[in-house]
């Protein structure tokens, strides 16, 4: 198949060679000159090729084009969107009027930017999957080269329009990637696993954020019995919404299992702490002005909290983590954070009663 990837970060360019080394016509291109510009050149001079270092077992991706043309996403059968969510809205802008019937969207992960796209007039016929997170997890550990740190066993992804489910899953599948089908596009963005864990594992780590100067691994020192009866508080607001728009109360902890263990017999928990422990693990978040906050606070918590007072849920928790997080770094994160309001209440209303329709 003939797949775009839209950004050409860690996860970007791990996914265009994974799927090139799986033999699907690749195109990379990269949507801003941020980060990672020294691997972008690399791969331009070196014929796409990416490597990926896998606990060892090498493999190499020929990327068949690299780009920053964003109109090459026309004729591709399947958009890969793989940048920070808080710049989903603008690359959407430039990339929908190249979209086409018979294209699917995959937004990875989507924090409910569906919505955005159908407001920014998305075509008939295009249909959008959401994923919860990454199919891959680990970094470009030097230009030309990707180290895994590790790789989900099943990845649950929401599709819109529902009646296109079947259609969309035997395309999707075709890309060999263990894909697991929700009931929404809504759904995978409230299972979000940065929301939970980035948000309450950088909050609570500022101060030896602060003091590391950069030698810090958060998951393998912040959740600590104390840090995890936050973050389950947490979840526990987080299901609440999920169960009062009819989705099943599922746990922080056991979606993570589902993600990440074939073993039904596993304890969630156990789960959980041996991926933290991995010591493949990468060092970070290396300041208290990362992603972890920066992105998953505005675009996560601030959504989360927005859903909750339309549903009248209280989330005690989830308002003190954002002023928590705007007070440390001296920013206002519902200002711009990502609102019902902002990706447009008749938008989300659409992808919800989309939900409730059955699949034809």
């Amino acid at each position: 198949m003939k797949v775009a990837v839209l950004g050409a970060g860690n996860s970007g360019c791990a996914l265009a060679a994974d799927y090139a080394v799986k033999g699907h016509e690749v195109t990379l291109i990269k949507t801003s000159y941020s980060l990672h510009d020294d691997n972008f050149r690399h791969l331009t001079e070196n014929g796409g090729v990416m490597v990926i270092d896998e606990f060892g077992r090498e493999s190499a991706g020929r990327i068949h084009r690299v780009t920053r043309d964003i109109s090459e996403v026309r004729g591709q059968d399947i958009v890969l969107i793989c940048i920070q969510t808080g710049f989903h809205e603008d690359v959407l802008k430039r990339a929908i009027p190249f979209l086409e019937e018979g294209q699917i969207l995959l937004i990875n992960p989507g924090y409910l930017s569906t919505a955005y796209a159908l407001g920014l007039g998305l075509k008939k016929g295009v249909v959008v999957a959401e994923a919860e997170s990454n199919f891959i997890d680990g970094r470009i550990s030097s230009p030309g080269r990707f180290k895994a740190g590790f790789r989900n066993v099943r990845n649950p992804i929401g599709i819109y329009p529902v009646r296109e489910k079947s259609w969309a899953a035997e395309k999707l599948d075709r890309l060999g990637t263990p894909f697991v089908y929700l009931k929404s596009v809504a759904e995978a963005a409230l299972h979000n696993p940065n929301m939970i864990v980035h948000t309450v594992g950088a909050i609570m780590s500022i101060p030896r954020i602060e003091a590391a100067n950069g030698d810090y691994c958060m998951y393998h020192e912040v959740f600590t019995p104390s840090v995890w009866k936050l973050l389950e508080a947490l979840d526990n607001e987080k299901m609440n919404i999920l169960e009062a728009l009819g989705y099943e109360r599922l746990s922080y902890a056991e979606a993570c299992k589902f993600r990440n263990s074939l073993d039904e017999k596993r304890d969630a928990k156990e789960v959980f702490f041996d991926y933290a422990s991995m010591p493949e693990r990468a060092k970070g978040p290396q300041s208290v002005n990362s992603r972890y906050i920066t992105e998953d606070v505005p675009q996560g918590l601030v959504l989360m909290e927005s859903l909750a007072k339309v549903l009248d849920i209280p989330v005690p928790v989830c308002t003190s983590l954002i002023e928590l997080a705007s007070a440390a770094l001296g920013l206002d994160f519902r200002k711009d954070g990502r609102t019902l309001r902002r990706l447009g209440e008749e938008n989300v209303r659409r992808i919800l009663k989309d939900a409730e329709s059955r699949e034809k």
